[in-house]
């Protein structure tokens, strides 16, 4: 008989579990840091071997596992790292990663490049999972120190300049300012300033710009510019959201989303919504495209949306509905374990998996334990708990207020204790 060893190990935020049958051995890294809980996972292991952790409180703060795995139920098959949409597992067999393996369907979910692309730079700093980078060979400082003396004009065509960002990489004369990041108008900068004190009105950047904005009067630096980028997108990290093609001036993103469907607001929940002190939504979505409004309530880029369901769960209004209506995943090949893929792929649309009928398994005989002792109570002093009781009730009633619990979040922890104890020493005395 074929033995089969299971363990489970952490380091640091990853949990191992490991199972060893024969010369065979299987791993299951889970990184609950990069886990956002969003229960895909959950909804497609098909021995119920993985459950939810504490999702509301984890996206309110509460450093846990979103998801808790139960290694004497885990068969080690794989699912849950083929189809986690921010790639919190990695399953191996024989160090063998089994995204690897096509003879197992995996979720599609990347942006790539087209014969558009330049590249310029305005992809990179929008991509909420820094999955992207450009670079390019060449920056003024490979044509020499700026020459002095030089006198000229440089200016910028407001009207055709897109922003792009490549000169700013080549010269550091040209200046960008970011914008306020907001998934409604996703474009990184708002303004290009010229730093002239840096600008010896060489013209190489003349030719760079895209849109033909720049023009430049002096003398031109005698030197023949092939400027040449190169754009990597790292599809482990790429979780398909879309970013990079919305903000692309050029169409030149290719990107395949991990789901369709609908995400949908349940207004007449959502009454009592703060999404200033409760943030959770904020918190868990991968995609960074939450926003509140001008009124103060809670919305969503719904093209930016990857309907992982993370929001939904961490909601504790149950404001938010997730539907999916497609699920984008290699092939499934007709193997002998094809069926239990498809389940797990409908159970991502539906929520509901098909359970085995294990009724027929045999159970080892139940093993009688002795009651454990009871425990005393320890006495109890009337008058602390008196005090206790009225510190907590003057917390709690301070910690209502939205901006009491901004200002826990966000300050030095001192600093807010500091100010918090203040406020409520200023409320009882007034």
């Amino acid at each position: 008989m074929l033995e089969i060893e299971k363990d489970m190990d952490v380091e640091g935020s990853h949990v191992i579990c490991r199972q060893r049958s024969g010369d065979i051995t299987k791993i299951l890294d889970y990184d609950y840091k990069t886990c956002n809980g969003c229960g895909i996972c959950t909804s497609l292991c098909p021995t119920k071997a993985l459950q939810s952790g504490p999702i509301l409180e984890i996206a309110t703060g509460l450093d846990a596992p979103p998801v808790l795995i139960d290694l004497d139920a885990c068969v080690f098959c794989g699912m849950c790292a083929n189809f986690c949409p921010v790639n919190a597992y990695r399953f191996t067999v024989n160090d063998v990663d089994i995204k690897t393996d096509d003879r197992y369907p995996r979720l599609l979910r990347k942006a790539e490049p087209n014969e558009r692309c330049l590249p310029c730079t305005l992809c990179e700093p929008v991509c909420p999972t820094e999955a992207i980078t450009v670079v390019f060979n060449k920056t003024r400082d490979d044509f020499g120190p700026l020459r002095e003396g030089i006198e000229g004009e440089i200016s910028v065509d407001r009207e055709k300049c897109n922003l792009c960002g490549i000169c700013a990489r080549f010269c550091k004369a040209f200046v960008l300012l970011e914008r306020e990041k907001d998934p409604r108008d996703l474009r990184p900068y708002e303004q290009l300033l010229i730093d002239e004190d840096l600008c010896d009105y060489c013209g190489l950047c003349v030719g760079i710009c895209p849109e033909e904005a720049i023009s430049v009067k002096g003398e031109p630096l005698d030197a023949t510019l092939d400027l040449k980028g190169s754009i990597d997108v790292d599809q482990e990290r790429c979780i398909g959201c879309g970013r990079c093609a919305i903000v692309c001036p050029y169409e030149a993103m290719d990107v395949v989303k991990p789901f369709e469907g609908e995400i949908r607001l349940v207004s007449d929940r959502l009454v009592k919504c703060d999404p200033v002190g409760c943030h959770g939504c904020f918190n868990v979505c991968p995609a960074d495209c939450w926003y509140v409004d001008d009124q103060g309530r809670i919305g969503v880029v719904e093209d930016q949306c990857i309907l992982c369901g993370a929001c939904a769960n961490a909601c504790h209004l149950f404001g938010i509905d997730v539907t999916r209506t497609k699920v984008s995943h290699t092939p499934i090949k007709e193997t002998p374990w094809a069926s239990e893929w498809r389940d797990a792929i409908h159970a991502i649309l539906t929520g509901e998996k098909r359970r085995y009928d294990v009724s027929g398994t045999l159970a080892p005989p139940a093993v009688e334990r002795p009651p454990p002792p009871k425990i005393k109570a320890p006495e109890r002093d009337p008058e602390l708990l008196r005090r206790i009781d009225e510190s907590l009730r003057r917390i709690d009633e301070a910690m209502r207020k939205p901006k009491v619990r901004y200002l826990w979040e966000r300050a030095p922890v001192e600093e807010a204790r500091r100010k918090i104890a203040a406020r409520i020493a200023q409320e009882e005395s007034g």
